[in-house]
């Protein structure tokens, strides 16, 4: 089992890992839209999903994977409303449609509106 780590995303926030590699599987923690060079969160659904993808696409990357290899995400949007929006960042960067569930939770961490997790090879 490999530990995926890197300062290009946020640094993990709890007891885990930002992402495991193990037998070619990668699975990587939800990505919040912090900034990793600033700690800044972005305002707005659009800029916080774009900042999510760009965090999935930095650990992707140091896993010596791509969002073409993504098989499935798991979706956190804080209000159901903002659907459309996140969507249309989301289909930008995960052109090959990988399997996903999508849902709207109570809360998330620091207050953000949306949170991308991810399982690829």
């Amino acid at each position: 089992m490999e530990v995926i780590n890197t300062t290009k995303a946020p640094l993990a926030i709890g007891p885990y890992s930002q992402g495991i590699k193990i037998n070619g599987m990668i699975y990587l923690s939800g990505q919040i839209p912090v900034d990793p060079n600033t700690n800044e969160v972005p305002e707005g659904i659009t800029l916080q999903a774009e900042q999510s993808c760009k965090n999935v696409g930095a650990l992707l990357n140091e896993a010596g994977s791509s969002f073409e290899r993504v098989i499935k995400t798991t979706c956190f949007i804080a209000d159901m409303a903002d659907f459309a929006a996140f969507n249309s960042v989301y289909e930008k960067y995960f052109v090959s449609k990988p399997a996903r569930s999508c849902v709207a939770v109570k809360e998330l961490p620091k207050g953000v509106l949306c949170e991308i997790e991810v399982v690829a090879y």
